[in-house]
């Protein structure tokens, strides 16, 4: 069953009204998503690898978890709800760090998707081994660790090697700040 999501206006602004996703990438209107980054004590950060079976990027690699807000929900909801379902993966609210608010605007298939969404940004710490992870099939082709350099080799040459949606640079970097501060408190 497809999702029913709050819309908001260009500036983020709840407007009371909700809609399938669907329609809301059709009309392009904007809507709430959430991002979470997570990461290992040992500065390595998780990449999801998005299925083939994706409209937009498939194969790209990308933020550990991702959505959108379900009609109604809290971010921090979202959040949690996202990563059990996407990687099987149960955490707790006070695990989750917001980090900031992201607004991406992008059309893809000839216009046919209108993407305006306001990523919710959180990171945290990954509590548990990669290795016990359950990627959900149709979102997640692979997960891997990279470290904080890799990210970044990966991330200047992205335009060459395929890795990254060459388009989000500053985003990655914004969040590869947070975590690196993070780390180092």
């Amino acid at each position: 069953m497809e999702e029913k999501i709050d819309i908001v206006t260009k500036e983020g602004e709840p407007t009371g009204k909700t809609a399938l996703k669907s329609e809301a990438h059709k009309n392009g209107w904007y809507h709430n998503t959430i991002h979470l980054w997570l990461y290992t004590s040992d500065g390595q950060i998780l990449l999801q690898q998005r299925s083939h079976k994706k409209a937009i990027f498939p194969l790209l690699w990308d933020v550990s978890v991702a959505g959108h807000i379900n009609a109604s929900e809290t971010f921090t909801e979202a959040a949690l709800r996202e990563t059990k379902e996407e990687i099987g993966l149960e955490l707790n609210p006070d695990q989750l760090i917001k980090i900031g608010v992201h607004l991406y605007e992008s059309s893809y298939k000839d216009g046919a998707i209108a993407d305006n969404e306001f990523h919710h940004v959180y990171i945290s710490e990954l509590p548990v081994d990669p290795n016990q992870l359950i990627p959900q099939e149709d979102e997640v082709e692979a997960l891997k660790l990279v470290s904080i350099n890799e990210f970044k080799k990966l991330l200047h040459d992205s335009a060459a090697n395929n890795h990254f949606v060459t388009t989000n640079k500053q985003y990655y970097y914004f969040v590869l700040n947070a975590i690196k501060k993070q780390l180092h408190k």
